[in-house]
């Protein structure tokens, strides 16, 4: 036991909910940003104001946010550079397999990767060759298990969604708005969900009122500790910027989903 514990402290393996419930979730949260928000946001100002460039240029960052989500995620575990690099595969495939639940897919399938790419990294005389082929044949066979049932599980928070607007529009109101504000605030793709299950009208609304909450919420509240970067990247990114903060106090989330409970019927 002693040999064990030993290896995995020479590996820089920590198997703990800091580790990887907030330090890597919140590395993940980063990755999603740099890519997919930001090219979000490049492309609503391309399509605002006609400028092509920045249309073109979104397009590339958002594809890239499986990759990019995968290598916050072991620059957060602290990957060797070889099993670093690799991960830049295994995110792409888990986020492409995971669909609506692609970020989820990926937090459960980089660690997992990372963490055996760590293991096998700098044990062989061809550790060049063994620890890329290691930690992406992993990583890519994981992705191809459990990333398709991680996305059903996301279409099925969308299937409640669906299942809300069916209801009379206060309520609606209420339990939409509140679904999609903790569905943008996970590591899963409320876009995604949105817009396959296509929430317009009233329903649209709430889902809007929903985000706004959470992101201009958690922007608010968190202003005397991340003062104006936190109040913009979470006010016009993402309230998944807190998912670390989130796991280590739960209930700091509490004001923002009673609060999205509140305006849902004000915009219904």
């Amino acid at each position: 036991m002693s040999k064990a514990k030993a290896f995995m402290q020479r590996k820089n393996i920590e198997i703990s909910l800091k580790r990887y419930g907030i330090d890597a979730l919140g590395a993940m949260a980063q990755g999603l940003f740099c890519s997919l928000l930001i090219g979000t946001i490049l492309k609503t100002l391309g399509s605002q104001t006609g400028v092509e460039i920045f249309t073109t240029v979104g397009s590339y960052a958002g594809a890239m946010s499986g990759p990019a989500m995968a290598i916050a995620i072991g620059w957060a575990l602290k990957c060797p550079p070889l099993v670093l690099f690799s991960l830049t595969a295994v995110g792409w495939a888990s986020n492409e397999l995971g669909g609506a639940g692609g970020p989820l897919a990926v937090l459960f399938v980089a660690i997992i990767a990372a963490e055996i790419g760590k293991v096998v990294s700098k044990e062989t005389p061809i550790d060049v060759l063994v620890t890329p082929l290691v930690t992406i044949f992993v990583g890519v066979a994981l992705a191809a298990l459990i990333a398709p049932p991680i996305g059903a599980a996301a279409n099925y928070v969308g299937t409640l969604i669906v299942e809300a607007t069916k209801l009379q529009p206060f309520w609606m109101g209420v339990v939409v708005s509140a679904l999609v504000g903790i569905a943008l605030t996970l590591p899963i793709s409320s876009a995604a969900i949105c817009h396959s299950f296509g929430l317009v009208g009233l329903a649209g609304g709430a889902a809007v009122a929903g985000c706004c909450a959470n992101m201009v919420g958690f922007a608010v509240m968190s202003f005397r500790e991340n003062r104006w970067g936190g109040l913009v990247s979470q006010g016009l990114g993402t309230s998944m910027l807190q998912m670390g903060n989130i796991v280590r106090n739960p209930k700091i989330w509490i004001p923002a989903i009673v609060t999205s409970m509140i305006t849902g019927p004000i915009a219904t």
